[in-house]
């Protein structure tokens, strides 16, 4: 009985079947790491953002007090 279907098309369609389901996570796991990437570079450009406003404060405030200072100093003549 050569060409008896029975002998191995169960298995070979459990393989497929299992190499289907392969190649799905392996995108589905490509797209969550794409996303992933993605998030990673707006949190950094959001990281950066927040620097620049937290020196900007930190120079507003540092320029406030030379300034009361030079205003409030010692006064030659």
């Amino acid at each position: 009985m050569e060409g008896s279907r029975f002998g191995k098309e169960p298995f070979d369609w459990h393989d497929q079947r299992f190499a289907t389901q392969e190649r799905i996570m392996a995108l589905q796991f490509g797209q969550v790491d794409r996303r992933l990437e993605r998030i990673e570079s707006l949190i950094e450009g959001l990281e950066k953002r927040l620097w620049m406003t937290v020196y900007g404060v930190v120079a507003v405030i540092l320029t406030q007090a030379v300034q009361s200072i030079l205003q409030f100093g010692p006064k030659g003549g």
